[in-house]
């Protein structure tokens, strides 16, 4: 019997899963924009970050290890100081001049390390806590889990653009107007002009100035555009072609490396017929009756960038523009790049950047943005420090506070077990998985359970930005982010608390089926909104909206809790750890799947009609749900016994 004095959650749950999600968001995020603000091409970031995900995908594969070796505190440990240490040789890495390759290798391991890190924490909630605590505080753990995403992806980005800014030259700044009632044409300016002379002001100490003041631009575009050459094209194969001729420029003048060009793609094959018949059969009998919908031009501005003095020989200026305040619907384009290389040869030609209006703006707005020439290496190197000292003060504060529970044992002989006994281990592991009671109904509410969500994840962010035409809302890129980004992020955090608090009280068989429901009509939500298609300029419509998204999104985190603690309801067991980490991946594939013909089917039959299939799909939700049967007393906690200790 254990008698150490039992520690509350509360001092250890919120630092294990913020410590979980961090190294996800510092491997699988943070990598891309660091390799990007570091001059990688996107060919390179694209082919390599991508694999880093891989450790996440397979990792049922070596989660009986974390059972027959050892204790899921020591591997939970463990895992915290390698993490720790991986991401202070990913900050000494930077500074190399073979960085890419080396940071790569390294952050590869810190991979693996979090990915063990995820199965060994995992399996160590589910034996420190009891199963009414394991619902209590499902929530808490996901909750800080998030918050540990959005710090990753703002806060640590945040302090590497802060020590840009406060090294290198002075910051330059630019604000971009937008005022819908006047009519500014794009191809109104003369973009790629001569160099402009520098005024002595600005000739007198080296910095970076733009070409243009300030930019003022209109939402309306006009449907056809003279060129200088008398031919007439549309607008759309106007800003086509400026954007051709920034990339170009950019690449010639040295100030963008030029991507390397791949073997052309193959043209793309026409369908078969039997795939096109259908289609055609799909879209005629389910498809939505609405006219042809107008494709809308978005207006935009160029701007130049360049360096008033020339640097030293051997020395370069790189300068990064990046988005500061104001409205995000004013969208600087990345994709021609906003990382500019200044050298003692370049230095007096100009950088163009280029920024795409919101066609559908209504209001006048602005955004500002700054361009900075800090050390980026020392930026990123700090970042990854933090990181480090981050973890490995996790690791020493975790050695103390975790409890030992008697329960977290290794299965069979742990250390002492010789490399036959690990094998056979390693087999039985998954054997007895397959063996569980009502293992293929399980498996089938793993994969169905979240079926109309897998299907509306992928959709949701496309009907908020499509225009009322195509059956969209028309939001605006900013008004996406305040809805979805910060009210349903609100709704999601709300859901998954309260689901865990009263799973507590009552028991996951009492909440299954209030949560089944919760999690699988939301689509009742999108079926109203995409019918009545509400004013996002009006106080009323964006009213609609934000409350719409916040009841999809509490749903979803009331109803998640269900299916969470199924999952550990059905790992429970010798190697409860490993077949936890397998009911993820079938939780994964779960999502992944339905996911993948979302989109082609919504464009056959529209949003309306796409999102009165989801509610279709509830019908399987509802049949695994029915099928899989839960212990009563799972997830509740015991009061008669808490009566008798008093």
């Amino acid at each position: 019997m254990n008698t150490e004095k039992k520690r509350s959650p509360w001092s250890w749950i919120p630092t294990l899963y913020f410590a979980q999600g961090l190294p996800y968001v510092a491997v699988n995020v943070i990598t891309v924009i660091m390799y990007k603000r570091l001059g990688i091409s996107n060919t390179d970031i694209a082919l390599y970050t991508g694999w880093l995900y891989l450790p996440w995908v397979i990792k049922p594969f070596w989660s009986p290890f974390v059972d027959i070796i050892k204790t899921k505190r020591w591997w939970t440990l463990l895992m915290q100081w390698i993490i720790g240490f991986g991401l202070a040789a990913v900050a000494f890495a930077i500074p190399t001049p073979f960085f890419f390759q080396l940071t790569l290798a390294i952050f590869w391991l810190v991979g693996f390390a979090s990915a063990t890190h995820d199965i060994a924490s995992d399996g160590y909630y589910m034996i420190a806590l009891e199963e009414h605590e394991q619902a209590a505080y499902v929530g808490i753990r996901s909750t800080f889990y998030r918050v540990a995403t959005i710090v990753g992806q703002g806060l640590l980005v945040i302090i590497a653009g802060v020590i840009e800014s406060n090294t290198g030259l002075e910051p330059a700044d630019i604000s971009v107007k937008v005022d819908p009632g006047i009519e500014v044409c794009a191809q109104a300016q003369d973009f790629f002009s001569n160099v402009p002379e520098l005024t002595a002001e600005q000739a007198a100490t080296e910095q970076f100035v733009y070409t243009t003041e300030g930019v003022l631009a209109g939402v309306k575009t006009p449907e056809n555009v003279t060129l200088a050459s008398g031919e007439t094209v549309t607008f759309m194969e106007y800003s086509k072609s400026v954007k051709e001729t920034i990339k170009r420029l950019n690449e010639e003048n040295g100030f963008v490396a030029a991507e390397v060009k791949t073997e052309e793609k193959a043209e793309k094959k026409e369908a078969s017929g039997w795939v096109i018949s259908l289609e055609n059969w799909i879209r005629n009998t389910f498809g939505e009756e609405r006219g042809e919908a107008k494709t809308v031009a978005s207006n935009f501005a160029v701007v130049g960038i360049r360096l008033t003095q020339q640097p030293a020989e051997g020395e370069n200026r790189v300068f990064v523009l990046n988005y500061k305040s104001g409205d995000q619907s004013i969208k600087l384009d990345k994709d021609l790049s906003s990382r500019f290389e200044f050298t003692p040869k370049n230095w007096d030609k100009v950088a163009y950047v280029y920024f795409e209006i919101d066609s559908k703006l209504a209001t006048q707005t602005e955004a500002s943005f700054q361009g900075t020439s800090g050390n980026i290496p020392t930026a990123w190197m700090i970042v990854f420090i933090v990181l480090s000292v981050f973890f490995l003060g996790a690791a020493m504060y975790h050695s103390w506070v975790l409890p030992k529970p008697s329960s977290d044992r290794s299965v069979g002989n742990g250390e002492k077990a010789t490399a036959r006994e690990i094998i056979l281990g390693f087999l039985d592991t998954f054997k007895t998985f397959f063996q569980k009671k009502q293992v293929w109904i399980a498996m089938a509410f793993m994969l169905l359970y979240r079926l109309p969500e897998a299907q509306l994840v992928k959709i949701i962010n496309p009907f908020f930005l499509d225009p009322i035409d195509k059956g969209g809302l028309g939001l605006t890129t900013g008004q996406v982010g305040i809805v979805y980004g910060t009210i349903g992020i609100i709704g999601l955090t709300i859901g998954g608390i309260i689901g865990g608090i009263v799973a507590s009280k009552g028991g996951l068989k009492k909440w299954l089926w209030p949560m089944a429901l919760s999690i699988s009509l939301n689509s009742v939500v999108y079926i109203f909104l995409s019918a009545v298609q509400p004013d996002p300029n009006t106080i009323g419509g964006i009213t609609t909206i934000c409350g719409g998204m916040f009841l999809d999104q509490f749903g979803y985190g009331f109803g998640f809790t269900a299916f969470m603690l199924f999952m550990m309801y059905f790992a429970d067991g010798p190697y409860k750890t490993s077949h936890y980490a397998i009911c993820t991946a079938f939780m994964a594939l779960g999502m992944m799947l339905p996911g993948m013909w979302s989109g082609w089917l919504q464009e056959l039959i529209g949003y309306n009609h796409f999102f009165c299939w989801t509610l279709l799909c509830c019908l399987a939700t509802w049949a695994v749900t029915a099928m899989i049967k839960v212990d009563p007393a799972y997830g509740k906690k015991k009061v008669e016994e808490k009566k008798e200790e008093k």
